[in-house]
C-alpha cells in the first residue's frame, strides 16, 4: 500500500513527519462528508464503455493480492522486513485462490541521473523475473510506479518540466522492457497521484490528467503487445469522492480507449480503520461509508462499461505485529462485508499484504481463521454475531449471556464446541435473532475459569465459515501509580482476562485532551498502546500534547465493558500517573 497513502501511516521507516501528513490528510478525507462542498458539474462526463476485453479481464484478474512492502520497498526489496521474492512464494498465492497479483515497484531509486534516468539494470531483471514467475503459475500481474508518487512525482507543479522528462523516461523503458510480455500483465499509471504546490483540485486533475495521457501515449506507440495491453487509471489520490470519480471520466471521455480500467483504494472508515473516535466497532457508519464508496465507484464507472480494481483494500492499523488495535471479530466484520459487496458491484478487490496476512517465511497465514473469512466472501455471505466474546466475571456467579446473530441472509444452525454440538434448549436458546448461552453451558464451558478465554465456540450457519465465540473469565482490570518523562510513560497493569479496546482523555475542566484534540477519544499508537500482557503504555506524542500542570483524566475502556479512570500530569519533562 502505498503509498496506500493510507499504508505509508503504519510503514516501518516513514519519517514522523510524514505521518503527521498523512494523518491529517486522512482525517480531512474522513471528514469530507461533514463539510460545506461545491456544487458539483449537473451532466458529469460519460465516457465510453471499454471493450469486453477489457472487461473480461478485469473480471478473470478477482481475487486478486498485493506483493506490499516488497519491489516498493526503499532501498530495497527487504528493506522493509519481507524475504526474497521466490517462485514458491508465487505458487502459494495462486493455490490459495488469488488469479492476479499487484506488483508495486518504486522506481526512482534504481535510477541514474538525467537526462536519460537510466533503470538499474539489475533492478530491472528482478522485476522481470517476478513478472515471468507470476505469468507462469498463470496469475494477471500489474506493476505500476509506486513511492515515486510522493517522492518527485508530486513536484510535478513546481518543476513540471524535469519531472515530466523523468516521468517520460521512466515509463519509455518499462514499457521497452515488457512490450512482448502476454496480454495478463498489465501497467497501472502510477500509485496514489498526489501533487505539493498546487492551489486547487482543478490543479491536481490538471496534473493527473497530464501524466495519464503521457502514460497512455508512451505505452501505446512502443508497440508490441502494448498496442492492445490493458491499462490502469487512477483517481487523484486513488480516492472515491465524487469529484475524484468525475474527473477521471473526463479523462477517459479525452482518451477513448477501449482497453483501459481504473483504480481506486479502500481502507475503511478511517475512524474504524486506526480506531480513533470511539470507532472501535464496525457500525453502521462504517457500513455505509463501504457502502456509498463501492456504489459511487459503480454508477460513475462499472454500470457504464469501465471495469474498476480496487487495487489496494485491507485496514490502516491491521499488523499481525501490533494486535488488538481493531478487536479481531471486528475485522471479520468488516472483511466479510466488504468481499460481498464488492461482489455485488462487480468490482475486483486486490488484498494489500506488507506481510501481516501471508508469513512469506513459512508461507502460512498468521491468521487462518481470518484468511478463511476473506475467501469465503469471495464467493458467498457468512453469518456473524454482535460480538466474538462472552465475559463472564470471576468474582460472581455465572450467568446466561446474550448475542445478537447477524445471519446476513444465511440459516443459524447450531452451536459447537470442539467434537461436540451443544443442544438447543439445555446449552442455548434461540429467540428470533438473539442467542442465549445458558449459566448451566457456560458454568461447564467456564472450567476452572482461569483469566482468559475459557474455551471457544462455533457459531455454524447454513453458508460461509463459522463465528468464533470466546468464553472469557476476567475480572476489572487494576491500574497501578507510575512515573515517567516525555519519552512516554509505562502504566503497570493487570488486566485480569480483559483487554483495552479505547482511551478516553480529558482535562479538569472537560476539554479534549492527546494529540487529536477534536476527540477525546484517542488514537492506539499515536497516544496509548497495549502489547504486553503488564502495562498500557501512554506515548511520548501523547505525554508531550499535554499542557504543563493540567491534570488529564484518562478513562481506560475494555471489552468487556469495564472501564478503568486514571489521572496524569504533566511537569516539564516529567509525568506522573495515579489511579483515581
Amino acid at each position: 500500500m502505498t503509498s496506500r497513502l493510507a499504508g505509508l501511516l503504519h510503514r516501518r521507516g516513514r519519517s514522523s513527519r510524514l505521518k503527521r501528513r498523512l494523518a491529517a490528510l486522512f482525517l480531512a478525507i474522513a471528514l469530507l462528508p461533514l463539510l460545506p462542498t461545491t456544487a458539483q458539474a449537473a451532466d458529469p462526463p460519460t465516457p465510453p464503455p471499454s471493450a469486453p476485453a477489457a472487461r473480461s479481464a478485469v473480471a478473470a484478474m478477482q481475487p486478486g493480492w498485493n506483493l506490499g512492502n516488497t519491489y516498493d520497498a526503499i532501498p530495497d526489496e527487504t528493506s522493509w522486513g519481507n524475504p526474497p521474492v521466490t517462485r514458491e512464494l508465487l505458487k502459494k498465492v495462486t493455490s490459495q485462490g488469488f488469479r492476479s497479483i499487484r506488483l508495486p515497484v518504486t522506481w526512482g531509486v534504481h535510477q541514474g541521473a538525467a537526462p536519460d534516468y537510466t533503470i538499474d539494470p539489475a533492478w530491472m531483471a528482478k522485476v522481470r523475473q517476478v513478472v515471468d514467475w507470476a505469468l507462469d503459475e498463470d496469475l494477471y500481474v500489474m506493476i505500476n510506479m509506486h513511492h515515486d508518487s510522493w517522492m518527485w512525482v508530486n513536484n510535478l507543479s513546481a518543476d513540471h518540466d524535469a519531472v515530466l522528462a523523468r516521468y517520460t523516461a521512466t515509463w519509455t523503458q518499462v514499457a521497452a522492457e515488457f512490450r512482448d510480455e502476454p496480454s495478463k500483465l498489465v501497467f497501472e499509471s502510477i500509485n496514489e497521484p498526489t501533487f505539493s504546490g498546487t492551489s486547487s483540485d482543478d490543479d491536481n486533475y490538471r496534473l493527473l490528467a497530464e501524466l495519464n495521457r503521457v502514460f497512455h501515449r508512451i505505452v501505446r506507440e512502443s508497440g508490441g503487445k502494448n498496442a492492445a495491453r490493458l491499462l490502469v487509471l487512477p483517481t487523484l489520490y486513488t480516492n472515491a469522492d465524487q469529484g475524484r470519480l468525475d474527473a477521471l471520466a473526463g479523462e477517459l471521455t479525452s482518451l477513448r480507449d477501449p482497453m483501459v480500467a481504473t483504480t481506486i483504494h479502500f481502507y475503511g472508515w478511517w475512524p474504524f480503520s486506526v480506531n480513533i473516535a470511539g470507532y472501535t466497532r464496525f457500525d453502521a457508519t462504517s457500513e455505509q461509508d463501504l457502502t456509498g464508496t463501492f456504489d459511487r465507484v459503480y454508477n460513475s464507472f462499472v454500470e457504464r462499461g469501465i471495469p474498476v480494481i480496487i487495487g489496494e483494500y485491507a485496514l490502516l492499523a491491521y499488523d499481525h505485529n501490533r494486535p488488538g488495535i481493531i478487536e479481531r471479530g471486528e475485522v471479520r466484520k468488516y472483511f466479510e462485508f466488504l468481499g460481498d459487496h464488492a461482489r455485488r458491484r462487480k468490482l475486483t478487490t486486490m488484498l494489500w499484504d506488507a506481510g501481516q496476512f501471508l508469513n512469506r517465511n513459512t508461507l502460512q497465514w498468521r491468521d487462518p481463521e481470518l484468511f478463511a473469512q476473506i475467501k469465503s466472501s469471495w464467493t458467498t455471505r457468512s453469518g456473524t454475531a454482535s460480538s466474538d466474546m462472552v465475559f463472564l466475571p470471576k468474582s460472581s456467579a455465572v450467568t446466561s449471556q446474550t448475542l445478537t446473530l447477524n445471519p446476513n441472509g444465511t440459516d443459524f444452525q447450531g452451536l459447537r464446541h470442539g467434537s461436540r454440538n451443544l443442544l438447543k434448549g439445555k446449552d442455548y436458546t434461540v429467540s428470533g435473532n438473539q442467542l442465549t448461552l445458558t449459566a448451566v453451558a457456560l458454568t461447564e464451558l467456564a472450567g476452572d475459569r482461569n483469566y482468559g478465554v475459557d474455551a471457544t465456540l462455533e457459531a455454524r450457519f447454513s453458508r460461509g465459515v463459522p463465528w468464533r465465540i470466546d468464553v472469557i473469565s476476567y475480572d476489572s482490570p487494576v491500574l497501578s501509580d507510575a512515573a515517567g518523562n516525555t519519552g512516554g510513560l509505562t502504566v503497570p497493569t493487570r488486566f485480569r482476562g480483559d483487554m483495552p479496546a479505547t482511551m478516553e482523555a480529558r482535562y479538569d475542566d472537560g476539554s479534549n485532551a492527546g494529540p487529536a484534540s477534536w476527540t477525546p477519544y484517542q488514537q492506539w499508537d499515536t497516544a496509548f498502546s497495549a502489547y504486553t500482557g503488564d502495562s498500557i503504555k501512554l506515548t511520548s506524542d501523547f505525554v508531550n500534547s499535554l499542557k504543563d500542570d493540567s491534570r488529564v483524566t484518562l478513562t481506560f475502556h475494555f471489552w468487556s465493558g469495564a472501564t478503568a479512570t486514571y489521572h496524569v500530569v504533566k511537569t516539564g519533562d516529567t509525568v506522573t500517573g495515579s489511579t483515581a
